[in-house]
């Protein structure tokens, strides 16, 4: 890992202003200097302090190893493991890791393949203001599901989305989102972005800002080649049941997630 030096105007970590201090963890394979050199200058022309952390390439793990669970994976995504999609969820776990290991109150998860709006670094400080409607800020997706706003800030609104998301090129972890990340998804079972999209199955709450400060459909190659290699159909027979029941919790669950944060917000006046 490496970290930027920025100056003290820079820094988002003023004790002053006794605001939760966070930073940019950024993913990035030793080989893809290309990505970095985008990533570096974004993040200084946002002044966002950033460190770099080092993927876990993919093509270089030896299988089986105890940091994944061949099984699982196959039981509940009816699948083959991907190596490089083992690289990308080591990579995130290796993020998380060198979070805890700081003093930070917040991470912010980079891919390098995320383009930031502008002003993300106040869209950030500014749900950080109501930080305790949730554990995880979704700052980027692939999908096109709606989100139920339940406040505003810095001119987006803060909401809830009662269907699957996918992708993971930005977004912000609390230390306790992280510290029951790092308990509950090792061994690797399922894919980073539906792993990570499953928070309401460890009692952590997660809203998007809308419309989302991160694009992930960035014009730079991909990284990730997953190369899916589907089981027989037979195998779907326990990966439809593990989807019925995520999807129907992943409702029941944010529902109540939303409907607590809009009386929450209306008593409040907001």
């Amino acid at each position: 890992m490496t970290s930027a030096s920025l100056s003290p105007q820079q820094t988002r970590s003023d004790p002053a202003a006794a605001k939760p201090r966070w930073e940019a963890f950024v993913i990035n394979l030793a080989r893809a200097a290309e990505r970095w050199a985008f990533m570096e200058r974004q993040l200084r022309a946002l002044a966002i302090p950033f460190h770099r952390v080092e993927a876990v390439d993919g093509q270089t793990l030896r299988f089986p190893m105890p940091e994944v669970s061949d099984s699982s994976y196959r039981y509940l995504h009816g699948r083959h493991l991907s190596p490089s999609e083992v690289g990308c969820y080591l990579s995130h776990i290796k993020a998380i890791d060198i979070f805890l290991a700081g003093d930070l109150d917040y991470a912010l998860i980079l891919e390098d393949d995320a383009l930031m709006e502008r002003d993300i670094g106040a869209v950030i400080d500014a749900a950080l203001d109501c930080r305790g409607d949730w554990d995880i800020l979704r700052l980027s997706t692939v999908n096109t599901g709606r989100y139920f706003p339940v406040t505003r800030v810095a001119g987006r609104a803060l909401g809830v989305c009662f269907t699957r998301e996918k992708g993971a090129a930005g977004y912000v972890l609390s230390r306790r989102a992280a510290q029951l990340f790092r308990e509950r998804l090792m061994p690797m079972r399922l894919a980073y972005d539906i792993a990570f999209d499953l928070e309401y199955l460890m009692g952590l709450k997660a809203l998007g800002a809308m419309p989302m400060p991160i694009n992930q459909e960035t014009r730079t190659d991909t990284q990730i080649q997953y190369n899916i290699r589907k089981l027989p159909a037979w195998r779907y027979l326990t990966v439809f049941p593990f989807r019925a029941a995520i999807e129907t919790a992943r409702v029941v669950s944010r529902l109540g997630l939303y409907l607590l944060l809009r009386f929450r917000h209306r008593a409040e006046g907001r």
